[in-house]
């Protein structure tokens, strides 16, 4: 059992190279970009980086790695939150981003299987020529196995569903090498325990993913953006939930506060009201279209909305959305040299606007910039908080905060997380969330799928 750090000797340096056409490596720059992710957690090197090109290759190194104990973190994007692929514990870092084949698009079954190192916005590109797209849509442009791993989601959510809803199939390949090949390429299955998404969202800790099998969509006939503003958070959050009780089918419904805004119109050239706002978008026929956005200004202007705009055009749409997924980008631009904290809460949809409210008056108490923002039609929010990473007292005296929003989201019924994952950073919040008797199942399915802790050791619990 792996309980302290692991640093690989010359010689199994050198038998990993023997096992992969890719490249092994001890290089410290690419150790280091290996060695963290975006979350503000400190960076941590692995021992050595090892690329695969094959779920053969995989099996051997896990294999290889299992028998001398040592520890395998899988690598994507490095795009994570919550330190999911840092090597606490030294041993490799598994980079699968030479696996990036789009292995076969099959437009008549709305189906795309792809190996795990395809990045998302390339995925779509490709699917754009047959009049398809995937819908899972996190903002950043993750890999498909690392969104996988930990069961992204994402502003589509509403209408599309989260990485558990449209991954119908995989292979993994287990900690002792085995290879393992989940559900089928249908949209119904009833047969046995649903491994598929035992593994969508254990965030590399019982099995690394090595092919999916996804459900795509056919790209709608028209889209149309809108945005409203709202004088304070709670009327455009309670607005937000107002509109989905409605029935109307949006496909997103995200809202960001005046920081968020503010910040926004500087990293993208934009000049958006600075207030709290509302953006939507609509997926449908031209006169389904147009007959949503009515009915969504109707709503909003009983809660104080204003300045309500939409446009069917698709620069206009596009430039406004990308401004969104540049929300987290935008915010660290707006604070040069910090590192920033990424929360992630999800609550009963009666609720969040009192849990936006609180994570509000939390923050406010304390001198740390932050903003407020998120996909608000699933009631999932997140705060972005600003940190010093050369004063580390300061992200020990936000881990406290965030704790604290934590608890508060989990006493109203809520989650610790909607799409991040736990990662290193939510153990404590797990246990609070689902109790002691459910942790203990996780580790038990844990021992018996990685008896000697190899895969991503010190993540979603000790």
């Amino acid at each position: 059992m792996i309980k302290s750090r692991v640093d690989l000797t010359p010689q199994q340096i050198e038998h990993l190279k023997t096992l992969v056409t890719g490249q092994v490596s001890t290089n410290e720059t690419i150790l280091d970009q290996h060695g963290r992710d975006e979350s503000a957690i400190p960076p941590v090197r692995p021992s050595a980086v090892v690329m695969p090109q094959s779920t053969e290759e995989v099996s051997k190194v896990l294999a290889y790695c299992n028998k001398e104990g040592i520890p395998v973190v899988a690598f994507g994007a490095g795009s994570s939150l919550e330190g999911h692929v840092l090597p606490l514990f030294g041993g490799i870092s598994l980079d699968l981003t030479q696996m990036n084949k789009i292995i076969e698009i099959r437009s008549d079954d709305l189906l795309v299987r792809v190996q795990p190192g395809v990045h998302r916005v390339e995925l779509n590109e490709k699917l754009a020529r047959s009049g398809l797209f995937f819908s899972v849509d996190p903002g950043a442009d993750a890999t498909l196995g690392g969104m996988a791993a930990t069961g992204a989601a994402g502003t589509t959510t509403v209408r599309y569903g989260s990485m558990r809803d449209n991954v119908l199939a995989l292979t993994a390949v287990m900690a002792d090498g085995t290879v393992n090949r989940t559900g089928r390429e249908t949209r119904k299955l009833s047969a046995g325990y649903d491994l598929t998404r035992l593994l969508v969202g254990s965030e590399g800790t019982l099995a690394v993913i090595t092919e999916l099998t996804l459900r795509v969509f056919g790209i709608p006939e028209k889209m149309a953006a809108a945005i409203v503003r709202f004088q304070n958070l709670s009327d455009g959050v309670t607005a937000a939930t107002a509109i989905v009780r409605s029935g109307i089918s949006i496909a997103r419904c995200e809202f960001l506060d005046a920081k968020c805004i503010k910040n926004v119109n500087a990293h993208d050239g934009l000049t958006l009201t600075e207030v709290p706002t509302l953006f939507f978008e609509f997926h449908g026929s031209p006169q389904g279209v147009a007959e949503d956005a009515e009915s969504v200004k109707a709503i909003v202007e009983e809660f104080g909305g204003s300045e309500f705009e939409w446009t069917t055009d698709e620069g206009a749409r596009r430039k406004l959305w990308q401004a969104r997924h540049n929300a987290y980008w935008a915010g660290i631009a707006a604070n040069p040299g910090m590192r920033a904290v990424s929360t992630d809460a999800a609550v009963p949809l009666s609720k969040l606007a009192e849990a936006v409210t609180v994570a509000d008056e939390i923050l406010s108490k304390h001198p740390y910039p932050f903003s407020i923002l998120g996909h608000v039609a699933d009631a999932n929010f997140h705060c972005f908080i600003v940190t010093d990473p050369a004063k580390p007292e300061q992200l020990e005296n936000v881990r406290h905060l965030t704790h604290e929003i934590t608890m508060k989201i989990i006493e109203m019924g809520g989650t610790c997380t909607g799409e991040h994952g736990i990662g290193s950073g939510k153990i404590q919040a797990l246990e609070a969330e689902t109790g002691a008797p459910a942790v203990s199942i996780m580790r038990s399915i844990k021992n018996s799928l990685d008896p000697n802790n190899n895969l991503n050791p010190g993540k979603i619990f000790n």
